[in-house]
């Protein structure tokens, strides 16, 4: 094996961090953007019922399992799509899913009773099968593990900047109720879901598959930073999508997302209903639910900070899904608006930074097939939560009256993900 010399190991150090800096600048805004409106097409919804549900007839139970309802074709297609993904390459196949879920996204605004709305919303989840996993994936081919956490974190900052954003966006497209003959409702769901259609034409002028397809870096830059990936992906013992799905720790981190997504999608699909329940009107529920995600936002950068500074994604994870339930709790127990409200803060900081700590674990041990099946497997079986949540949420308000009993339920999710994460720790054996 040849030994490089300091100047040499400092000249390709220098091209590495060269070609991350060019790769982040190029691939991480247009990602983040997507994933923006994604995860608002995940929690819309919610705003969207506040004068929806009225107009469709729909219950809270029936809403509650329709919204949930999406993550029944979500978690059905999600690893074929994801091996479609590694067969036809990631910059083909995310603009496709970018451009046929947000047609189907906006085409919910056509829905015109319970069935007609769970139908779309089930194709929906089709449509958008394979793109977080795909962007999980896509991240390890073009960024080294001690950039890598960084960069995630720069992504799944859209999460918590959606929620920010997302709240008075939405209550002031409820407010376009009556123009050219349509519902507010109608307004929100159309202009939130065809963005997603100009940014999948944009992926395919924007995006590279690995970094030896990218002319935008120099030659030197490309063949430095594809040789770290590859000697990387190396090292790790599983590259088939048969390997991981007998890997026990794949099967923890499942169960782990199934606990955590219950508690994060609960909370972003009924927050707005929780806040009307405190009479508020539209327009103070969109900025008032504005205010926890701002707060969660800041935190989760500085704690992915940390993280990659420390990389104890393990140990971090479960203090994050403790913080999550924890802050369930309080809201519980101090139920005026401005306790619960900072109990709901607590919440959202524990959640915001779970996937930061998850996300970085599978690319520790799987690559090639292996992470593109892996990952998106555990993003099917986790996601099931999405179905559960909503609707267990929605059901035990319709039984109780009340939405204490279902931010309870949460809790003990976030609990469940808690023990399972230390038991993945005793597994992984980290530090």
């Amino acid at each position: 094996m040849k030994t490089l010399s300091a100047e040499q190991l400092l000249t390709r150090e220098a091209l590495e961090s060269s070609a991350c800096r060019k790769a982040a600048i190029r691939l991480i805004p247009l990602l983040a953007i997507a994933y923006f409106f994604n995860y608002l097409d995940r929690t819309n919804v919610g705003f969207a019922s506040l004068t929806m549900n009225d107009d469709l007839g729909l219950t809270a139970s029936q809403f509650g399992l329709a919204a949930g309802i999406f993550y029944v074709g979500y978690c059905l297609f999600e690893v074929p799509s994801n091996l479609a993904l590694y067969r036809f390459g990631a910059r083909r196949w995310l603009a496709r899913i970018m451009i046929t879920w947000g047609l189907f996204s906006a085409s919910t605004a056509l829905s015109q009773g319970p069935v007609s709305y769970a139908v779309i919303r089930l194709l929906a989840g089709i449509a958008e099968a394979g793109f977080f996993p795909g962007v999980i994936f896509f991240l390890s081919l073009w960024f080294p593990i001690q950039y890598r956490t960084r960069v995630m974190a720069w992504f799944l900052f859209a999460i918590p900047v959606s929620s920010v954003l997302g709240g008075p966006l939405s209550a002031a497209m409820l407010a376009m109720d009556g123009i050219w003959g349509y519902h507010g409702w109608q307004w929100l769901l159309v202009l939130q879901g065809l963005p997603a259609c100009l940014l999948g034409v944009l992926s395919l002028k924007i995006l590279a598959d690995r970094p030896a397809d990218a002319k935008w870096l120099t030659q030197d830059e490309r063949t430095v930073l594809q040789a770290a990936l590859d000697a990387e992906h190396e090292e790790k013992r599983a590259h088939s999508f048969k390997q991981s799905i007998k890997d026990i720790r794949v099967w923890l981190l499942a169960a782990i997302l199934f606990s955590y997504i219950i508690g994060i999608l609960g909370i972003g699909v009924w927050s707005p209903q929780i806040l009307k329940s405190h009479a508020l009107t539209t327009t103070q529920i969109g900025w008032v639910s504005a205010l926890p995600y701002l707060v969660a936002s800041v935190a989760m950068l500085i704690w992915a900070k940390v993280l990659a500074r420390k990389r104890r994604y393990v140990l971090h994870l479960a203090i994050t899904c403790a913080t999550g339930a924890a802050g369930f709790i309080f809201s519980v127990i101090y139920s005026d608006l401005i306790p619960a409200l900072a109990g709901l803060t607590i919440a959202l900081i524990g959640l915001s930074s779970v996937r930061t700590c998850f996300y970085s674990i599978p690319a520790t041990f799987l690559s090639k097939q292996a992470a593109a099946g892996g990952i998106a497997f555990i993003n099917a079986v986790g996601s099931l939560g999405g179905l559960v949540g909503p609707y267990a949420v929605g059901w035990l308000k319709d039984a109780t009256n009340s939405f204490d009993a279902g931010l309870i339920a949460m809790a003990t999710m976030l609990c469940i993900a808690t023990v399972l994460t230390l038991i993945l720790r005793r597994v992984v054996n980290e530090a």
